[in-house]
């Protein structure tokens, strides 16, 4: 299917403390970027927010700007060419290109499909409309939200594993996203060094390299995890290892002053 996609990026983020929601970074990338990558299929990709340093992409604004979903979907709407429209939030941080393709392989001719978290709840800013049909219900509607413009629309809701619907909408939201990514990091490295993940004890070490970076230095951080790993595959690490170079850390100015002065 000939699809372009519109990203919505450009609200207020109330609840963050209007921040740039958009661009606040998940896994190393801003969650708009990671949007993007995600709908890399797309014969044209189209942000409705301020333009920022995406190579390849269409900027557009809503007016005024600010206005809300509807008005920022025309906007995108009048930028759109294909004849299906893959329209998305600018902040889903699980969001991948296999969801895209499901979305699209479920829309019937006519007809768009949307996706439903957990509760069965439509997520209207995670769906695939025919541009046509929806350019046609946008010049009738007078409203104000999407469920009034896109409910008539709906042909199929479509519920997908891996919570693309996830939005960050709070900083809880936030650090939500940023732990499932450090979660399939973990697993990743566990399996390309064929470490049993149920030995990690993750919140243990990243209690450790706070510590460390805090206490120490940042760059110690990353120094000690490597030196604790070596450790404990030599078998010389005592069990309280951990807890011991946590304590170490805490105390790293006294034991630096006794080093100092032993001789």
């Amino acid at each position: 299917m000939r699809f372009d996609a519109v990203i919505l990026a450009g609200g207020a983020a109330r609840r963050l403390g209007g921040a740039d929601k958009p661009g606040l970074a998940v896994g190393g990338r801003p969650l708009v970027q990671r949007v993007v990558a995600a709908v890399s299929g797309a014969r044209r990709t189209v942000v409705v927010g301020p333009r920022r340093d995406l190579p390849g992409v269409v900027f557009t604004r809503e007016d005024p700007p600010g206005g809300g979903p509807v008005p920022a979907l025309a906007a995108g709407l009048r930028e759109v060419g294909a004849p299906w429209l893959v329209l998305l939030a600018g902040d889903l941080p699980f969001l991948t290109a296999d969801h895209v393709r499901e979305l699209l392989a479920a829309a019937r001719p006519g007809a768009g499909a949307v996706m439903v978290d957990d509760d069965g709840r439509e997520q209207w800013l995670v769906g695939v409309w025919p541009a046509p049909e929806l350019r046609a219900a946008l010049d009738a509607y007078t409203g104000r939200s999407l469920k009034g413009l896109l409910g008539p629309l709906i042909g199929t809701r479509l519920a997908l594993p891996g919570r693309p619907w996830f939005d960050c909408d709070t900083m809880d939201d936030l650090k939500e996203a940023r732990m499932n990514v450090l979660a399939e990091w973990t697993a990743l490295v566990c399996r390309e060094l064929g470490v049993d993940p149920a030995r990690v004890d993750r919140d243990l070490v990243l209690d450790l390299t706070k510590e460390v970076a805090h206490g120490v230095a940042r760059p110690a951080a990353p120094l000690t995890a490597y030196l604790l790993g070596l450790a404990q595959g030599a078998g010389s690490a005592p069990e309280d290892a951990v807890a011991k170079l946590i304590t170490l850390a805490k105390n790293w100015e006294q034991a630096t002053t006794e080093t100092l002065t032993d001789g």
